[in-house]
């Protein structure tokens, strides 16, 4: 068997109101043409696959007709599960339709448990995979509100869900397997946060329940998982140095914090039920530069940029001394004529060795709701010791907001 997992498209996702289409169909285009070099017969999507529960015209385009070239490939099987990004509704719509393409989907937790084990059979109907298709598992599904419960016993009865579910999946498939007769690998998805696992500024990764829980240890994924695909964290990493439990991580950069960061896919193959693991490195199909510093050191690096004849988007963090009223002006004048564009502007100075913000380049564009989040605590000066029930009431708000509109949909 020879897998593919990958995880963390969100197609339709822009960068400080960019689009960013021309990325997204590059990189499906480059994974047709891996799935063909490396000849593989299962790829696995470990959710978010779109960035909004509503994806546009031009996003939904590039997942269907990515799903039928697949379909006239090498690759027998794929399997979508939902991430917290997507809608459940959305991506379970055409469920049976893509089942006859050999495209399975699990958007959300299914009431049986049993309907996330998929028994994957050969050519020759033959059993050669068992995927426990495990999805984002949303608070609802796994925990019921009881009046009074604190914030310790919601967070408790969480990490019990998301546990009780996984053994549950898990007991299915080695039922399964032992009803098959035959000793096939079983591969377990996730899309959650591991404890210890690796984020950066700037990647768009949300915490994905109330309070500081779920964050679940590796001990949740049955022994009877030979390997592990996750979703969610958008650095690639293997969990808790194990090769065989995974984040695949995004294939574009999400934001100027990963710009830097090598994008991969990971190509699972088996000895048996012993998996082995490689990453195949994505290519860049735009380039980011964050550059920071006082005007002489960015002008010094655009004009580097522009004399390599770089087309790439930059993000820009003022970090001089001198107050720079006009940065934006200088900037358009410094990358006139080059295939260059300045998506982000950050002008900030040092006063007295204390670095202080100064807001009159920025727009909402340049923040997250979160970092609105924590203006809105300096501004109002308040206390440190009322700041973290505040976070937690502003994080039980924007979950039950998420919850809301995913019922309206």
């Amino acid at each position: 068997m020879r897998i593919l997992h990958t995880s963390d498209w969100h197609l339709g996702r822009s960068l400080y109101t960019k689009k960013r289409y021309e990325e997204f169909e590059a990189f499906l285009n480059w994974l047709i043409g891996t799935i063909q070099q490396e000849a593989i017969d299962v790829l696995i999507v470990a959710g978010d696959v779109f960035d909004t529960g509503t994806p546009s015209n031009y996003a939904q385009k590039l997942y269907y007709h990515f799903l039928n070239a697949v379909a006239a490939s090498c690759c027998r099987h794929v399997v979508v599960v939902g991430g917290n990004h997507d809608s459940p509704t959305f991506l379970n719509a055409p469920q049976a339709l893509l089942q006859a393409l050999d495209v399975y989907v699990v958007g959300c937790a299914t009431e049986d448990v049993a309907d996330e084990v998929l028994v994957l059979r050969d050519k020759h109907d033959v059993p050669e995979l068992i995927v426990c298709a495990v999805p984002y598992l949303r608070d609802r599904d796994i925990r019921t509100a009881e009046a009074g419960e604190g914030i310790e016993d919601k967070e408790q009865k969480l990490l019990d869900g998301i546990c009780n579910h996984y053994a549950a999946v898990g007991a299915a498939a080695e039922a399964k397997r032992e009803a098959l007769g035959a000793e096939i690998p079983i591969v377990g998805t996730g899309h959650l946060f591991t404890a210890g696992g690796k984020t950066l500024a700037d990647d768009g990764v949300r915490e994905l329940y109330v309070g500081s829980l779920a964050h679940v240890t590796p001990g949740v994924f049955p022994a009877c998982f030979d390997y592990v695909a996750l979703g969610h964290l958008h650095v690639p990493q293997a969990v808790k140095d194990s090769e065989t439990k995974r984040y695949s991580g995004s294939p574009l950069p999400m934001g100027f914090g990963e710009a830097k960061q090598q994008k991969s896919v990971c190509f699972v193959t088996f000895d048996g039920t012993a998996a082995a693991v490689k990453l195949i490195d994505v290519p860049v199909f735009q380039a980011l530069v964050s550059v920071k510093g006082d005007w002489d050191t960015i002008q010094t690096r655009i004009s580097e940029l522009a004399a390599a004849h770089a087309s790439c988007w930059l993000e820009i963090v003022y970090e001089g001394d001198e107050l720079v009223s006009d940065l934006r002006q200088r900037l358009d004048t410094a990358i006139s004529g080059t295939e260059i564009e300045v998506l982000r502007v950050k002008n900030t100075r040092v006063m007295n060795r204390v670095l202080q913000q100064i807001h009159t380049e920025e727009t909402l564009d340049d923040l997250n709701a979160d970092e609105v989040f924590e203006r809105c605590l300096v501004a109002h000066v308040v206390p440190e010791d009322q700041q973290a029930m505040l976070r937690q009431t502003y994080r039980e708000v924007i979950v039950s907001l998420d919850e809301e509109d995913e019922r309206a949909e």
